[in-house]
């Protein structure tokens, strides 16, 4: 849990771009500006109740001081060297002992704030490192059973372990890896001493191994295409367990389109199993609704049959968890009434229910995106079923791919139930769609520059016919940052929420409570909101798939190390109020802190309604301008509004102009003393030539010391001006499109005057 920090600064990860090659130009366009990215921690995890060391790397890292976590159970210190100043991105991590085991997630506070996130585990069992070379049989690493070893895969080799087990003992290796945000597609193979297969595991599943007999067995573990770098991490699990338990896999993050699962309020209490054999209408299982299953998908080609009575009439709302179960499964279920019996038997279709439609247009990974690469809808399923006749029906459900897929991991969860109207969300960090082509995926964490505005895409899935608006909130926000969110219209899938910081906003992180609330029946419903991020840094998603994930938690942080390159707002805050039907014009200032590519911005509207608004042109060189809204052209009833302007501007941002002006103090100190030094030594030397006999020796090792002295300043010199050298040409100005949104709006608008 991050807790309020007024001098900190957090980020989470959401996404931004990059480019590809402008028309008019030969190089890449840079998209958003710069923000730090924790990439891999060593290990990525550990045993509640130990301390260790853990070294991170990542980018835009500079100047970080501090490693945090999402759970106060976890606590990190920079670790000192014998010199007593703190090692480069290395920190001393303790985990205390009632820390719940799991995954949770670590950030690295920077001069921008805190870096997007990287998976940190943990268990229960000990754990070790890798050892430096174990790619061959020779030198493979002896692992104790009931241990995690923290690993890194290298490039075209194999990575070998060794074990001791007793005959008829059950063996489990697991090895976690895309779970735990790794690169890695790992293939595990448990062999004899002499490295011989005897069992193999290529998509990513868990080994269960019974041993043929007594002694020693060797795991070899390799990237399905042979892989590898410090991005191909895994945590190797073995495990000696029981016969007829119930084995686990490690914990994993969750993919975005399991924000919707589960609905509210579900519990195990009325659960109940399938009953095998149901594969055939003769064997249906019989139920009685409203009905809580679980089953699986085994074996292959498996299709669970169920029967129940229905009256006509009746409505029934049927939900089917697998997939955001993490499981690789599309279920599919048909309804069918039945009349007549054996051969006489005759079914009519009722319905069939599928997917779970995506709530916006997802990115086809096309020239440009035409959507946001984040997919929050699902394979699995929520329907209605309408019962037309009374009498008996038949309910099939099936993988749809399951006849290649023969795995009793492959469970499902099958809800029915009456109708109990419900929503769940999930946002992220608005992507780009650049007219040029921008097929990269970043994370985007919200991370505000002070004076800045941060949009946030929200969807949702709604459940059994929930149709009405959705009002979004944030709360426990950093000093100087509020947020506005625009509704989610009635019917519709999509809103906005805005965060923005104050341009006299001080560092801050928080850990903010981000949730919508909407009426449903008569009353006040109020459901968090996901946040979702991209895993990786992909510069062209044509090359990589880009894979998000959901976050633990929703940090956000505001920082002044750098200023926004430009806020836009209205010249007051306040309700802005215009009769329905009238124009409303909103004058609006622009607090310019950058130089621009171009002389103006095009501003399209946010806002329930006000997208329609023409887009219009705001000058860059320019400290005003004002948006027309033609409340007539938009037909927009009376009622109140938050609104938002937005757009794309090419930045000339420079980078860290503080450390060149601190660079140039340094240097200027350095000279100061490296001069005063040179005097001296001077002065020393001459002495020692004019010295007296019985001083000579006192003199000449004064002046060495002086003359020593002198050439550490000028090494000093010379080190202070590479660095002021390499920080002008960091700072040089480069050219990044970034997103430029206003702070929000609140229109007000009044019915019109009827005729007398």
């Amino acid at each position: 849990m991050i807790r309020q920090i007024r001098q900190p600064l957090t980020l989470i990860a959401g996404y931004c771009l990059i480019s590809s090659l402008l028309a008019s130009t030969a190089f890449a366009q840079l998209v958003c500006l710069p923000a730090p990215r924790l990439l891999t921690t060593k290990p990525m995890g550990g045993q509640v109740g130990t301390s260790f060391d853990v070294t991170i790397t990542g980018q835009n890292l500079d100047s970080s001081d501090k490693l945090m976590f999402s759970h106060p159970g976890i606590s990190a210190k920079q670790k000192l060297g014998k010199d007593g100043q703190p090692v480069a991105h290395t920190y001393e991590v303790s985990i205390a002992k009632d820390c719940p085991t799991g995954i949770h997630e670590a950030r690295v506070l920077t001069r921008l704030g805190v870096s997007s996130t990287r998976v940190f585990n943990v268990g229960d069992l000990p754990e070790a490192i890798q050892s430096k070379a174990n790619t061959s049989l020779e030198t493979a690493m002896k692992l104790d059973l009931n241990s995690i070893c923290n690993a890194v895969m290298t490039r075209q080799k194999i990575d070998f372990y060794t074990f001791e087990a007793n005959k008829g003992q059950r063996i489990i290796v697991d090895c976690a890896a895309k779970g735990i945000d790794s690169k890695l597609n790992p293939v595990v193979i448990i062999a004899d001493e002499k490295g011989m297969d005897l069992q193999v595991e290529r998509r990513g599943g868990m080994l269960d191994f019974e041993v043929p007999e007594t002694g020693k067995y060797v795991i070899k573990l390799h990237g399905l295409t042979y892989d590898g770098g410090p991005y191909h991490f895994y945590r190797l699990a073995i495990r000696d367990v029981a016969k007829g338990e119930v084995v686990s896999r490690q914990p994993a993050i969750q993919a975005v389109n399991a924000f919707s699962w589960p609905p509210v309020g579900l519990t195990d209490k009325s659960i109940r199993p399938e009953s095998e054999p149901n594969n055939q209408h003769a064997q249906a299982q019989k139920i009685t609704l409203p009905c809580d299953i679980t089953g699986s998908f085994y074996p292959a080609a498996d299709v669970d049959t169920f029967e129940f009575t229905a009256k006509k009439g009746d409505v029934w709302w049927v939900e089917v968890a697998s997939e955001r179960l993490g499981r690789p499964t599309d279920p599919s279920i048909v309804v069918q009434h039945v009349s007549g019996e054996a051969s006489k038997e005759t079914l009519t279709d009722v319905v069939e229910l599928s997917d779970i439609a995506t709530p916006i247009k997802v990115s086809s990974n096309g020239y440009s995106y035409d959507g946001p690469p984040y997919n929050a809808g699902s394979s699995d399923i929520i329907g209605k079923v309408e019962i037309k006749q009374d009498g008996v029906h038949r309910l099939q459900l099936r993988d749809l791919f399951g006849g290649t897929r023969n795995d009793p991991k492959n469970i499902y969860r099958l809800i029915i139930r009456k109708a109990e109207p419900d929503f769940a969300l999930v946002g992220w960090a608005l992507h780009m769609n650049l007219r040029n082509g921008d097929r990269s995926a970043f994370s985007k964490p919200i991370a505000l520059r002070a004076g800045a505005t941060m949009p946030i895409e929200v969807v949702v899935v709604r459940r059994d016919g929930f149709t009405g608006e959705i009002e979004l909130f944030m709360d426990n926000l950093p000093e100087g940052v509020s947020a506005s969110g625009l509704r989610i219209p009635k019917g519709k899938t999509r809103g906005i929420m805005l965060i923005s910081s104050e341009a006299n906003a001080p560092r801050g992180l928080t850990s903010a409570a981000f949730f919508g609330r909407a009426t449903i029946n008569g009353k006040l419903v109020t459901r968090p909101c996901r946040m979702a991020s991209m895993q990786w840094p992909i510069r062209d998603a044509s090359g990589e798939v880009p894979s998000p994930r959901l976050l633990v938690d929703v940090p956000v942080s505001v920082s002044n190390s750098e200023l926004a390159p430009i806020t836009i707002a209205p010249v007051e805050k306040k309700v802005w109020e215009v009769t329905a039907g009238k124009k409303l014009t909103i004058p609006l200032v622009h607090a310019r802190r950058s130089e621009f590519s171009g002389a103006n911005i095009t501003l399209k509207t946010y806002g329930d309604g006000f997208e329609r608004v023409p887009a219009f042109d705001a000058p860059l060189t320019k400290d005003s301008s004002e948006a027309v809204l033609d409340l007539a052209a938009l037909k927009t009833p009376p009622g109140d509004y938050k609104i938002s302007f937005y757009g794309y501007a090419v930045v000339k941002y420079r980078e860290n102009l503080e450390s060149v002006a601190s660079a140039k103090t340094a240097l200027m100190q350095a000279h100061q003393e490296a001069e005063a030094l040179a005097v001296e030594a001077k002065k020393l030397a001459e002495a020692a030539k004019t010295a007296p006999d019985a001083q000579r020796v006192n003199a000449d090792t004064a002046a060495k010391e002086a003359a020593k002295k002198v050439k550490s300043a000028e090494a000093i010199v010379a080190s202070s001006d590479k660095l002021l050298k390499s920080a002008t040409a960091r700072a040089k100005p480069k050219d990044i499109v970034d997103i430029i949104v206003s702070t929000p709006i609140t229109i007000r608008v009044n019915p019109a005057k009827k005729a007398k």
